[in-house]
């Protein structure tokens, strides 16, 4: 239970953050309402005060959630920016899952 919830919470940080991220994309790149800078300023509110909610040590949970950014990246980029991704951006993902699973799953000795 204690993994599904630690998933439950990276994905979540990730969500707040790319969508902080991508609101003021859509503004500058796309020509969209400058508007767009108020959900983001709240997504990327979230996401620091998501990441504070980690159980774990800062630098550890930080050098996890990379791993999390980076699978939740290729699915918003083909959920929402509609582009599939190649065999070599899920291998990619899949390797950095594997790091994110060992840094935050490992037994540890207190």
């Amino acid at each position: 239970m204690f993994e599904l919830k630690t998933l439950g919470l990276f994905a979540l940080t990730a969500l707040a953050e790319i969508a902080g991220c991508y609101l003021p994309y859509l503004w500058l790149k796309q020509g969209k309402s400058a508007l767009l800078l108020i959900p983001a300023a709240a997504s990327l509110a979230a996401f620091a005060w998501l990441l504070s909610l980690h159980p774990e040590a800062a630098g550890r949970v930080y050098a996890a959630y990379g791993g999390v950014y980076i699978g939740m990246a290729i699915v918003w980029l083909w959920l929402v920016d509609g582009i599939s991704p190649s065999v070599w951006d899920i291998v990619g993902s899949l390797t950095a899952l594997l790091g994110m699973a060992i840094i935050i799953f490992a037994p540890r000795h207190l």
